[in-house]
């Protein structure tokens, strides 16, 4: 559901790992190139490159701020645009803006009036007053049932992002419990388990690990814009930093997908239709109990598990029944039908399935 966003943090953070890669292997042709400098004459261009490689350890220091500082700035502008996201399909969600959650409409009606006091300063040069109120009106009035909720006027925040302020952005955007999925993430645990080490580690002590990754980027990225370098950060730990952000924004996007699915399931937009009761990795196929539902080949379908942190959309590529392959099932009562999906999944995922399709 938001691909598009996920696609642009691992695009540019594949990119800050490709400069990473190639730094490092730079300095190892540097390095062999000034020992054995008799052996690059004939090479005009390694000649040139040997001639204006850095101090080592200046080229490392400005590598490291120049990877915190555009991990953090990928990092925040990826949560500012999922919670604008969102906000943006509420109205698609809820029709009665009086019927959002009080905590939206709170949020909202004080953001507006900051805005509105506010208004002359930079940050809002690209807003009319008449945009600053008008949804506002509309919501509060019913004179217009196409509410808007203005995206500005929920992501006032003038410090960093760290856990705290993380988890009061999407709360005051009606989504609770951030960090508590956050956690639970399968990406998130690996990079904490697999990639730091700390195997088969406690809930608590994984909630402290995985604050303190973020808060150390944050720090580091401090470091970088507004004081003095203390610790350089070796190739390896900037590639890990840079999956830790992606394996951060794939959770937030997860956790917003689920928000978006229990909001459909409660006005009947959406709903469960089964579960997996075993999975096959290598095939990607399962087994599934199926209720009431209609299914054909190419059907879009939402895995979801809110206990694992897990929701994510699903292509069906194959349907059987009693190992006889369908085109489309009708299942009027419950049945087991074998299902191929195009990513990967797990035993005890809920299946949900879009009723009217008013989110894309």
């Amino acid at each position: 559901m938001f691909d598009n966003l996920l696609e642009i943090v691992n695009v540019n953070i594949n990119s800050i790992r490709a400069i990473i890669q190639t730094n490092n292997r730079l300095r190892k042709i540097a390095e062999k190139g000034i020992v054995n400098r008799q052996q690059s004459k004939d090479n005009q261009e390694i000649i040139e490159l040997l001639k204006g490689t850095p101090n080592e350890k200046q080229w490392k220091l400005y590598e490291h701020c120049a990877v915190v500082t555009r991990l953090y700035a990928i990092y925040e502008r990826f949560v500012e645009e999922l919670i604008s996201t969102w906000l943006q399909y509420l109205p698609q969600l809820v029709e009665n803006y009086l019927e959002l959650d009080e905590k939206i409409q709170n949020t909202h009606r004080e953001g507006v009036g900051r805005i509105l006091l506010e208004f002359k300063k930079d940050r809002f040069k690209d807003l009319s007053e008449n945009q600053v109120i008008i949804g506002l009106f509309y919501g509060t009035t019913g004179e217009n049932k196409n509410y808007e909720l203005l995206p500005q006027a929920f992501l006032l925040h003038d410090q960093n992002l760290r856990k705290d302020i993380l988890e009061k952005l999407f709360t005051d955007a009606g989504i609770g419990n951030t960090w508590k999925w956050v956690i639970k993430h399968r990406k998130v645990i690996h990079i904490i388990e697999e990639i730091r080490g700390n195997k088969n580690i406690a809930e608590k002590e994984l909630k402290n690990a995985v604050e303190g990754e973020l808060n150390q980027l944050i720090s580091y990225r401090n470091e970088a814009a507004h004081g003095v370098v203390d610790e350089i950060l070796g190739t390896q730990e900037l590639l890990d930093l840079g999956d830790f952000i992606k394996a951060l924004c794939q959770a937030l996007a997860e956790l917003v997908t689920y928000q978006i699915i229990q909001k459909q399931t409660s006005t009947g937009k959406a709903k469960e239709i089964g579960e997996i009761t075993e999975w096959f990795k290598k095939p990607k196929a399962a087994v599934a109990r199926i209720n009431n539902s209609s299914l054909s080949i190419e059907t879009n379908v939402f895995l979801v598990s809110e206990t694992s942190s897990y929701c994510r959309l699903a292509k069906i590529e194959s349907i059987q029944i009693n190992d006889i392959s369908h085109e489309n099932i009708e299942i009027t009562s419950e049945a087991e039908v074998g299902l191929k999906f195009d990513i990967d999944a797990k035993k005890g995922l809920k299946i949900y399935i879009i009723v009217e399709d008013s989110v894309e």
